[in-house]
């Protein structure tokens, strides 16, 4: 099997590259980057990359199709990917992840590509009071990268793929260590806060509802769509991927944090007006279609496991929010330099200083 791994060199990819080597040791992986974080790694002992059989550099805006001869497997998780940055690159956020995955799918279907992955997310549920969010509920994004993942998946829809397996996971609040450690995510935030810092501050009441799921278990999520069966039904797939134990109010999961990390205390803005980022999930079909391929890294593991390797990089910037740990904060930085344009493709005139 050929797997083409596209915006590998970020947070998720280096976990999901490693996974597939090891379940999958004869496949040929072939990770597709434009390295806007390649140099981001934390606590790696190695090159993450050195599990692929080949890294290319590119943007997914350009992806050459002739990368796609022979491929088996495609999986799109190129995205500018949070809010933040998605609220303050909104045209970028569109090309990238909406138009380019419809691009990418085409390119795969006409290169007789078996099966494509895409990376969602539940944050298409945006602002749900009530009960947990099932696939068929209405959806109703509240910022430029949700929206971004509403629109792939209908365009996706549209498309004739043929026969081509197409899977769009809408994942959970992503957690966890990993070898390009992102902070701007809330479990993650608040255990380098803690270690930091020795305190966790809520900005909001604590009361907006997270689902949760770690990288190692979107890894085998990812798995599960590259070699799962067409059933049900003939056409794109998007499916919850989490557990429905792993709804979480923010406020537990800061407190969890101070469980977990000792001499920890929390503070909650109890005046804080709402959070319009609220919504509980049912992940009821996952489990009926992947019962081989469930979460299975909680919420107490995947903090010690923040724990263990924010220890071992020796971490203890409290003003981790205005570093490089910070997607935006990273991408700001390349543009200032001037690697970068606004519409963030790099300059081809930047040579660096000697």
């Amino acid at each position: 099997m050929k797997i083409l791994i596209t915006g590998n060199q970020g947070y998720v990819g280096p976990i999901v590259a490693r996974h597939l080597r090891r379940v999958l040791p004869h496949a040929v992986l072939i990770g597709y980057d434009t390295s806007y974080f390649a140099l981001s790694t934390t606590n790696a002992a190695v090159w993450p990359e050195r599990v692929l059989n080949e890294q290319v550099t590119g943007d997914v805006r350009d992806l050459p199709a002739s990368l796609l001869a022979g491929v088996d497997a495609v999986v799109q998780l190129a995205a500018i990917s949070n809010d933040p940055m998605g609220n303050s690159f909104a045209e970028v956020t569109d090309q990238v992840n909406c138009r380019s995955t419809v691009r990418l799918a085409k390119l795969a279907r006409d290169a007789g590509v078996k099966r494509f992955v895409f990376a969602s997310s539940c944050s298409v549920y945006g602002f749900a009071p009530g009960g947990a969010r099932r696939e068929t509920d209405e959806l109703n994004p509240q910022t430029a990268y949700a929206r971004s993942k509403v629109e792939s998946e209908a365009e996706l829809a549209k498309l004739d793929l043929g026969e081509m397996i197409t899977t769009s996971l809408r994942f959970a609040t992503a957690c966890g260590m990993s070898d390009r450690l992102r902070l701007d995510l809330v479990l993650n935030d608040f255990v380098a806060s803690a270690v930091a810092t020795g305190k966790i501050t809520v900005l909001s009441d604590g009361s907006p509802w997270r689902p949760l799921i770690d990288v190692r278990d979107m890894a085998r999520a990812i798995e599960w769509a590259i070699t799962r069966d067409a059933a049900p039904g003939n056409g794109p797939l998007s499916v919850n991927v989490g557990a429905t134990t792993a709804n979480y109010q923010v406020k537990d999961l800061a407190a969890a944090v101070a469980r977990a990390i000792p001499g920890t205390t929390v503070s909650i803005n109890q005046s804080a007006q709402p959070d319009t980022r609220s919504y509980q999930v049912d992940f009821s079909l996952y489990a009926k279609l992947a019962p081989n391929h469930l979460p299975r890294i909680g919420l107490d593991r995947s903090i010690e496991l923040l724990y263990q390797g924010l220890q071992e990089m020796g971490f203890n910037d409290p003003n981790f929010r205005a570093s490089p740990f910070m997607r935006l904060k990273m991408l700001q930085g390349h543009i200032d330099a001037g690697r970068l344009t606004h519409d963030l493709r790099w300059l081809e005139s930047y040579l660096g200083r000697e």
